[in-house]
């Protein structure tokens, strides 16, 4: 993976996309092999100092933030990783960038409402708009349109296909299960099954109906019309 590429990871469940994830973000160690992150090898550097660089969005990062915590201050946390806002202090410069964030995400009436309370789509992008907060080299999205309903899985693939298409946006890599939530402008695929890559490249080059069928094991027809992604059994 090279700076600035947009990877979509595709695969059946159990198939090693979120333990790849974890090992991306330097929060789990491979069982053998070398693991290069960001220019740094795990086991030759302080991941205190790397994990700052990665985000990500992920229920894990959901499940660990305080409920009646406004939107506003899960965004802002973002700047330190933090899960709270009275660890860190914060300027008017970063409540700011927060604010634009959550605009730039179509969220901002929300800003003052509790995390626990606005809708699952809503939540989505508050944690994408959290993970951009600290400026990261790497942004790791782990199934982020899961459960949405039609609306706000198009609302957060719209979001995504705009930072893909920004060439300030950090280096992007996206699990998922399915080809229709692999958002335009990205560049790269990789489908992984029982732990192992089927394949990896071009996007183009590896999302296609016979590596798609081989990877989930079922016959499926792949397309792609207007730069966005379906699929379908045969």
């Amino acid at each position: 993976m090279r700076l600035g590429e947009r990877w979509v990871i595709l695969g059946p469940n159990g198939s090693g996309k979120t333990t790849l994830l974890g090992i991306a973000g330097a929060r789990l160690w491979p069982s053998g092999g070398l693991v290069e992150i960001l220019g740094a090898q795990l086991g030759h550097v302080d991941v205190r100092t790397l994990r700052p660089r990665i985000a990500l969005v992920s229920g894990s990062v959901t499940r660990q933030l305080r409920a009646d915590l406004p939107a506003r201050h899960v965004v802002v946390s973002g700047l330190y990783a933090a899960l709270e806002t009275w660890w860190h202090s914060y300027s008017e410069d970063d409540w700011l960038k927060a604010d634009r964030l959550l605009e730039e995400a179509g969220v901002a009436a929300i800003a003052e409402r509790p995390f626990g309370v606005i809708s699952e789509g809503e939540r989505q992008q508050v944690l994408l708009a959290r993970a951009l907060m600290g400026e990261p080299d790497l942004l790791l999205l782990d199934e982020p349109a899961a459960g949405l309903d039609l609306g706000a899985r198009e609302r957060l693939v719209g979001r995504l296909s705009t930072l893909a298409a920004d060439p300030r946006s950090p280096t992007m890599v996206l699990v998922t299960h399915h080809c229709e939530e692999i958002p335009q402008k990205f560049t790269h695929a990789g489908l992984v099954r029982q732990g192992t890559f089927v394949a990896a490249g071009q996007l183009p080059d590896v999302v296609t109906s016979e590596m798609v069928s081989r990877c989930f094991d079922l016959p499926v027809s792949v397309g792609c019309d207007d730069g966005r992604w379906w699929s379908r059994a045969l």
